[in-house]
């Protein structure tokens, strides 16, 4: 469970990279990379929300099925503008 740990870790902190860098918050260096790139994010937030909606864990629906939608909503407005 600690390496999926890590894993989620290092793969939220490369998603927080692509939404800053395509709000133009930090590296804009790399803008160009960052336009595909949050679409992927989009995608991932997408299915990120399903999951947590559609799981039969109650505790779960109700706490980050929230988080995933929010996340999904930030992720597309960042990607339309």
């Amino acid at each position: 469970m600690r390496i999926a740990a890590l894993i989620q870790v290092v793969l939220l902190t490369f998603i927080a990279l692509i939404l800053l860098t395509r709000a133009g918050v930090v590296l804009n260096e790399y803008s160009a990379i960052s336009k595909p790139a949050i679409w992927g994010v989009v995608v991932f937030s997408l299915v990120g929300a399903i999951l947590n909606t559609i799981t039969p864990s109650k505790k779960e629906r109700m706490l980050w099925a929230p988080v995933a939608i929010v996340l999904l909503i930030c992720a597309t407005y960042v990607a339309v503008n």
